[in-house]
């Protein structure tokens, strides 16, 4: 006895603060404190889908009050330039650097995630995302638009995706349960991330512009650090389950279901299994569709509604004058925020629900009902129908949020719990694809049918029914998905083996597992909850001030 409490001490002051064997929960912990950890993160890297407020401000970072234009310049001139302005379509290939960044990183790190916990990687994203806007600010401050690039696109792009993967794992097995709901509560943070970036971004640029300045560079700053301190809460409040722990009360259910494996399967041969590559597609083409509506959510509500949206039914876009196209774009804002709500709601809904009917059936809600709406879309356009026409899109990003928050529990029901994290990081490779190709689709074909002289209030019509055959074949894919096959399952003794190398340390820490996990919402939790709620509640009061405009 006294062998192995010395041992235990020995391997306590050796494991480091930011080491997994240092967080393993102790006695009495409670498992909800976990997923507003993972928000605190989640909603600080989830800016990277409102940069774009970024945008104009920049455009005239020089010229402040207007753009300081110069027509003929090359992107690599644009890059080094300080005496001209940047275009908002150079600006534009941050979204790109930030999805690449976030799949390859989610890819090539996932592994080292799971053997290094939750909170390495989290504070690791903390330092990156941070820090990455702080190289930003010196770029906005220097006008080096490369500067810009490493710092918060690539140098941020790491961030995003080691911050994004950094609770998966974790959550799985905290939440044997409610796979679903639990990924779904922590991956919504990163659909909200913009509802409040956006706003404060807003606040903060008005704060700190002057006559020389657009405030854009102090922004950066401010946001950073605030980033930077919130995701340091997170990563150390981050608890990892001891190994082979259950809930209180909970046995996994006797009747076994054929889409949820009670097997592992080793991270090395998860991608040679055509379900892995089935689930790539299914999210692939799921994103494909949705994030290209996201990128031109607000010019489609103007083109396809223009005087209608301020009560001029006759009116088409191109007939409105400057400042009705100004009132417009106003409303077509609420539009884009209330498709981040749906983005955010969805995705702890569908997730959720996805533990009731199966991850499977879940995707079959998503690429069916996908496939109507954006059938009808057009007819809900020609009927001139707002209430319709948003109703359909709100419903579609509640799916295109919900895809995201369902996948982790999708992959943990087939290939097990063991390296989900890391075979999720990998399966992010999809996001980053359907980040190039779902912009690509929507902003092409909107440009070839507006240079053949269609109507602005039908240029969408055709890319509607693209994305129907989109949806239409990762319906398909997603049918095709069956169990794995059983000889890529790790057998008893290499899951032991694995299990005993993690528990080897943590056992000495722990001090015992008696009551880990028990219980719902105490004071603790709930004020932690609150730390990460009162924040979103804004955002989200901020966004329904926007949109109650387009009605």
């Amino acid at each position: 006895m006294a062998t192995i409490e010395s041992a235990g001490t020995l391997s306590g002051a050796q494991a480091g603060i930011f080491d997994r064997e240092h967080t393993v929960a102790k006695a009495g912990f409670n498992r909800w404190l976990v997923p507003p950890a993972a928000l605190c993160i989640h909603l600080c890297i989830g800016m990277a889908y409102g940069f774009s407020v970024f945008w104009l401000p920049l455009s005239r970072a020089i010229g402040v009050t207007q753009t300081q234009a110069c027509p003929d310049m090359s992107l690599v001139q644009e890059l080094f330039t300080t005496s001209c302005d940047w275009k908002v379509a150079s600006l534009g290939w941050m979204y790109t650097l930030f999805f690449v960044l976030l799949g390859a990183s989610a890819a090539i790190w996932g592994g080292w995630l799971e053997r290094a916990g939750p909170r390495k990687a989290g504070a690791v994203a903390a330092c990156c995302w941070g820090g990455g806007l702080l190289i930003a600010a010196l770029g906005v401050y220097m006008h080096q638009l490369w500067m810009m690039w490493v710092g918060a696109g690539v140098i941020g792009g790491i961030g995003l995706g080691l911050g994004y993967i950094s609770p998966v794992s974790t959550l799985v097995k905290w939440f044997p349960d409610r796979r679903g709901m639990a990924t779904g509560m922590a991956i919504m943070g990163f659909g909200g991330g913009a509802m409040i970036g956006a706003p404060l971004a807003n606040l903060l640029m008005n704060y700190f512009k002057t006559p020389t300045s657009v405030g854009v560079w102090e922004t950066f700053v401010t946001m950073g650090v605030i980033y930077f301190a919130f995701m340091m809460i997170g990563a150390f409040a981050y608890r990892v389950a001891p190994v082979g722990w259950q809930p209180e009360g909970w046995t996994p259910p006797s009747v076994k279901k054929a889409m949820i494996s009670d097997h592992h399967v080793h991270l090395d041969n998860a991608h040679k299994t055509p379900q892995f590559w089935l689930v790539w597609w299914v999210l692939c083409l799921n994103v494909s569709a949705g994030i290209g509506v996201i990128g031109m959510a607000s010019p489609m509500l103007q083109e396809i509604f223009a005087g209608k949206l301020i009560g001029l039914p006759d009116v088409s876009f191109n007939q409105l004058d400057a400042g009705q196209k100004a009132a417009i774009a106003g409303i077509a804002a609420g539009f884009a925020g209330l498709l981040s709500l749906f983005n955010i709601g969805g995705r702890f809904f569908w997730a959720s629900l996805s533990d009731h009917i199966g991850r499977k059936n879940t995707y079959y809600c998503f690429f069916l009902i996908g496939i109507v709406l954006y059938a009808l879309a057009p007819t809900f356009a020609a009927m001139g129908s707002k209430l319709f026409f948003v109703a359909a899109f709100a419903i579609i990003l509640s799916m295109y949020g919900g895809g995201f928050a369902t996948v982790p529990a999708y992959l943990a029901d087939l290939f097990g719990t063991q390296f989900v994290g890391a075979i999720h990081g990998r399966l992010l490779t999809a996001w980053a694809t359907a980040g190039i190709i779902g912009p690509v689709v929507v902003n092409y074909i909107r440009e070839f049918q507006l240079a053949a002289g269609v109507p602005r209030d039908q240029l969408y019509n055709t890319t509607m029914y693209i994305l129907c055959a989109m949806l239409l074949a990762g319906l398909i894919c997603n049918f095709l998905i069956k169990p794995v096959d059983h000889k890529w399952n790790m057998s008893a003794d290499e899951v032991a083996k694995y299990q005993a190398e993690l528990a080897k340390n943590e056992s000495a820490i722990q001090h015992g597992s008696f009551g880990i996990g028990k219980g719902g919402f105490d004071v603790k939790s709930a004020l932690f909850w609150a730390f990460v709620g009162v924040p979103l509640a804004w955002g989200v009061w901020k966004t329904l001030e926007s949109a109650v405009k387009i009605f």
